[in-house]
Order: structure tokens, then sequence, then C-alpha cells
């Protein structure tokens, strides 16, 4: 089996044997790929800072069609601190993680994920809205599970302008016109909607000039949530962590005040 190399995100890590670990690297030409790390756990074992959470690195090792891949070595390795150091931050990045690792199969090329993926972490290891830049994800990683919605116009009539709601019927949404067409519409706060349909195509590189209320990201959890409830149906610990985070948040910010 020949030596390769690929730069990769860390997606998760666990404990094999006594020493050694199994690790599940996101691989930019390979796709999603476990790795046996032989002697993980000894303290001058080089590979320990490539294999942390929130990690990314070239790595080097033997990339398996079947059954487990080798790692080897790794080089430039980037960690990203503000991640591995913010339990807020970590909790969000892990749901991201966690939801492109469920949305395409193993060994599938996807350099298009990947760097969607990347550009995702680096945000918000950066200070930008974690919350935000979640949802945009989220909006348009539902694609690789096989849903295909018409977020830009009214399903019925092309309408871009005015108010919209979300209508499963239509697979898209509808305009304020031709709410009465579907009756179990999701009647969805407008304001929700209207930030779906811009975050369907917006890139990361915008998040600044988007200013988000927090009563309206709520909103905007609540719609996303039923949409992958009725169309995705995966539910990750991880997503269920970063619902409990809301109240600790407010916990944390009035112990400070």
């Amino acid at each position: 089996m020949a030596i390769v190399e690929s730069k990769g995100l860390i997606l998760f890590a666990k404990n094999h044997k006594e020493k050694d670990k199994l690790v599940k690297i996101f691989t930019e030409s390979a796709g999603k790929q476990i790795f046996y790390v032989r002697g993980a756990h000894r303290k001058n074992n080089p590979l320990q800072p490539a294999i942390m959470p929130f990690t990314e690195a070239t790595y080097i090792g033997q990339f398996s069609e079947q059954g487990l891949s080798f790692l080897h070595a790794a080089k430039h390795i980037h960690p990203f601190r503000h991640l591995q150091e913010d339990i807020f931050l970590a909790g969000y990045a892990t749901y991201l993680l966690n939801l492109a690792d469920a949305a395409i199969e193993d060994r599938v090329y996807d350099p298009h994920l990947y760097q969607f993926l990347k550009e995702a972490l680096h945000f918000i290891d950066e200070g930008k809205d974690a919350e935000i830049i979640t949802n945009i994800f989220e909006v348009q990683v539902l694609q690789r599970f096989g849903v295909q919605f018409e977020w830009q116009h009214c399903a019925i009539c092309g309408e871009t302008h005015g108010k919209f709601d979300f209508s499963s019927k239509y697979s898209g949404v509808l305009c304020e016109r031709h709410w009465s067409l579907d009756e179990r519409r999701y009647h969805a706060d407008p304001k929700a909607i209207h930030f779906l349909r811009l975050f369907h195509q917006i890139d990361y590189q915008k998040i600044d000039t988007i200013q988000v209320s927090t009563e309206t990201k709520q909103v905007i959890r609540t719609v996303l949530d039923e949409l992958y409830e009725e169309f995705v149906g995966i539910h990750l610990k991880s997503k269920s962590f970063i619902d409990q985070m809301k109240s600790w948040q407010q916990i944390v910010k009035r112990d400070e005040q």
C-alpha cells in the first residue's frame, strides 16, 4: 500500500486497546478515513498534537480503500486554539464536524464540503458569530442529505420579494399571496425565512454584514429544527448539547454581571 499525504480535519478520536487510538479524519483528497494510530498515548509520540480535537494538518500514511488506514506522520499542524479552549465554541464546532460526518459516506471524495467545513471552523475560531455560521452550514449542507429546496423565489409564481413561508408540499418557499395553497405550511416567522433564504447562498466572508437579534436567532433555530426533523431525521448528541448550552450561557452572563 503506497504512502500518501493529504490535508485533513480531525473528526473524532477514540481509545483502542491500551496505548492506541482510532482517529477519524476528513481528508481533502480521500474523504473520511479511520486511521489506526499505534502508541498514541505515549508522551513522546510526535503524532499527539496532530490528532487532538479541532486540529487541521497534512497527514501522511497508508490510505486504505477498505478497512483501517494507518497514520505515520503529520506536518503543517494547525490547532484551532479557541475551539480547544472554549466549551461553547467547541460545542458548535463539534456539531459541525458531526454533521459533516453524517452528510456523506466514508471515502467519498468531496473537497467542496471539506473546504466549507474548514472555513466554518476557521471563522468560529476567529471569533465570528458561531450560531450564524452554524445556521449557514446547516442550510447549505442539506443537499448532501439529498434534500433540495427552492429558497430563492416562490415555488408557485416566482416572486422574490415580500414575506415568505416554507411549504413541504411545494418543497420550497411560498410568497404571501400563495400561503392559502398549503394549510400545513410551517407558519414560520417571516424573519426566519428571510434569513434562511439568505443563508442558502451567502459566503462566510459576508457574515459581518449580517445583524440578527437574539429573538430572530431563536425563530431561525426553530425552523431549522423542523426542517431537519422532517427531511433529515438525524439526532446528534452534539446538537442536543448546543441546545442545552443556551441555558448555561445565560447563567454565565448573570454570574459575570
